[in-house]
């Protein structure tokens, strides 16, 4: 297939630049600065979302787009500039992915557009699957509300579009390594009372989920990206101290964590179960449904 791939030098976009190559597609990474990267055999960078630059025009016809860009949810203090950066990262590179579509000669047959599942607001006792169609109300939940409406007007092009929707990724990147310092520092524990659901997937399951989508003409709409066993941040932490040999003791107090945090504490003290139903009812199956051999595969 001939992919091209937005975000593709991010934490999820090397990953599965790295595996759909070794697989013998044909990528083109759509970036800002692609004389920072050299081009392979299989991997082309492209100017993208500078003045100026055509993407199309250095483009053959495309069997798929991915679109990952935005910027990093965790990366500083959501003040209202940076909530205002957020969401505009997201919405230029959908805006952008449907221009690409719209100036094609060939339209893809496939746009995976990433979403999360902030979609559902945060709950400690509801079970959200696809089926649960009204979204939350805080901050994210509108973030990807409006993402995902610009991804699936790809449809009005005939293009089967797919919004996964990302659970924390664990990885040897994103979460995880922020997660497993304390606990290697000896005073890991629960974060707030400790009983927010956590919804994970294991960086393995992402790559495999996004290339199910390409490839399985029945994926379309919303997918929760997410394993088929959320846990609790208390349990979460519990499987990390335990795959490391660290105690799991001392807990990070809500008060401290939104003082120093503010909104984005959100990410930590709140949470929701997400349960990958469509995934599964598609025949996706996962290499980490549980979290410790998930842990085990990253830690050690």
């Amino acid at each position: 297939m001939r992919i091209a791939i937005t975000g593709g030098t991010g934490f999820v976009g090397t990953h599965l630049t790295r595996q759909l190559a070794s697989e013998g597609h044909d990528l083109y990474i759509l970036t800002r600065s692609p004389e920072k990267h050299p081009n392979t055999e299989r991997v082309t960078y492209v100017g993208w979302l500078k003045e100026g630059m055509k993407p199309e025009r250095n483009l053959p016809e495309l069997d798929a787009i991915v679109n990952l860009a935005g910027e990093n949810l965790n990366s500083s203090r959501w003040t209202e500039e940076t909530k205002k950066s957020i969401m505009n990262s997201r919405i230029e590179a959908t805006e952008s992915v449907l221009d690409l579509i719209k100036n094609m000669d060939q339209t893809p047959e496939v746009l995976v557009n990433a979403s999360a599942v902030g979609f559902y607001g945060t709950s400690k006792t509801e079970t959200f699957t696809e089926n649960t169609t009204t979204p939350g109300n805080d901050f994210l939940a509108k973030v990807t509300t409006e993402w995902e409406e610009r991804a699936q007007k790809a449809e009005l092009y005939g293009v089967r579009t797919v919004c996964l929707r990302f659970g924390v990724i664990l990885g040897e990147e994103g979460a995880l390594p922020k997660m497993a310092i304390p606990y290697k520092m000896y005073a890991g524990g629960p974060v707030g009372n400790g009983e927010q659901w956590m919804s994970w997937i294991h960086i393995r399951d992402i790559i495999g989920l996004i290339e199910f989508s390409l490839k399985n003409d029945k994926a379309s709409g919303p997918i929760n990206a997410t394993a088929p066993n959320p846990k609790r941040n208390k349990e979460l932490g519990k499987s990390i101290a335990k795959v490391l040999n660290k105690p799991h003791w001392l807990p990070a107090p809500s008060p401290a964590l939104k003082l120093v945090l503010g909104e984005m504490s959100t990410l930590l003290l709140q949470g929701q179960y997400v349960y990958p139903q469509k995934a599964l009812e598609l025949g996706y199956q996962f290499e980490y449904p549980e979290i410790e051999p998930a842990l085990q595969d990253i830690l050690r």
